[in-house]
């Protein structure tokens, strides 16, 4: 079955995109806010903000330019504040000097207590930790607590609107480099094919085979984790700087890639792979030998259209 499309609701309350912004979706009790931390200040009128809910706090590392995120959870207190007042604590402790905006998650009836939001904190991190798109700030693993399958399976609902609402306000952090788009053209009627795609060559001068393994994704070209790349050469002229630094700053023990890599073309990544200059159009390969050229002419050509295959 296709998924069905979603209507959401983006308000800018100040007008401005990079304002404040205010997200709700049809059939859906959660409200959502996206908050600069300059306009922190602006929201202590909202009633909703004082509520129970879980946060995110998300900036840039200076030193390494990784995304950085925060996950919390705040709960109403004795002086009637709630999650507002837990991101003003946050903008005064210079240990948090990193954020520059939060995204908020409440609901519209006020209806979260505090097994809610530790078992929504918990989901919350290690979705994100699975995804290993930003470095997690939090030093403690939270609790989920303790609660019924039916509240279970009403909170997991929750989390479904919350993530593809955070992926609508620019935070892809629940989303891995790998989830795979494919390149063969889809019908109506027939669901996306996940292809995975193989670069296999021997570099005769070092004496050495690359053996990687990558995917076409939405985002762009990903070699996946567990990928055998060429080692380090002092003679990296040809190809790009930016793949000759991230060559460097990637996880690579033995030469076995440690972590999902991101590119924006397959020649990008090709390169990265063999540390030399290489088309990844004919490179990348599917196990039947068809590389990413066959398979764009296949999908372009009208119905009824032969396919010339040589290059």
């Amino acid at each position: 079955m296709m998924p069905r499309g979603k209507n959401i609701n983006l308000f800018l309350m100040d007008g401005d995109a990079s304002g404040r912004i205010k997200c709700t979706l049809a059939n859906w009790t959660g409200v959502a806010y996206k908050i600069p931390r300059t306009e922190i200040e602006k929201c202590k009128n909202r009633e909703d903000l004082k509520w129970s809910g879980v946060y995110f706090l998300f900036g840039v590392s200076d030193d390494t330019g990784e995304n950085i995120a925060y996950i919390g959870q705040a709960g109403i207190r004795k002086n009637g504040e709630g999650i507002l007042y837990r991101l003003m604590e946050h903008k005064r402790n210079p240990d948090k000097d990193y954020w520059t905006e939060a995204v908020v998650f409440t609901t519209s009836n006020n209806s979260f207590g505090p097994t809610e939001i530790s078992y929504l904190e918990n989901k919350f991190c290690n979705l994100a930790i699975e995804a290993n798109r930003y470095i997690i700030k939090n030093e403690n693993d939270p609790s989920p607590g303790h609660i019924t399958e039916e509240k279970e399976s009403e909170l997991e609902e929750f989390v479904d609107y919350a993530k593809l609402i955070m992926g609508t306000l620019g935070h892809k952090i629940f989303i891995p480099l790998n989830k795979t788009t494919s390149v063969i053209k889809d019908t109506a009627d027939t669901p996306s094919e996940e292809i995975e795609l193989f670069f296999n060559r021997t570099i005769k001068k070092i004496n050495f085979t690359v053996e990687a393994f990558a995917k076409q994704t939405a985002e762009g070209f990903v070699v996946l984790k567990g990928s055998k790349i060429a080692p380090n050469s002092d003679d990296d002229s040809t190809i790009s700087s930016g793949n000759s630094q991230k060559r460097k700053d990637c996880k690579i023990q033995n030469n076995i890639l440690q972590e999902d890599v991101l590119f924006n073309s397959p020649t990008s990544a090709a390169q990265f792979v063999t540390g030399k200059s290489c088309n990844g159009w004919l490179s990348w390969k599917t196990k039947d030998g068809k590389t990413l050229h066959d398979l764009e002419e296949t999908t372009a050509a009208p119905e009824g259209t032969a396919v010339n295959d040589q290059i």
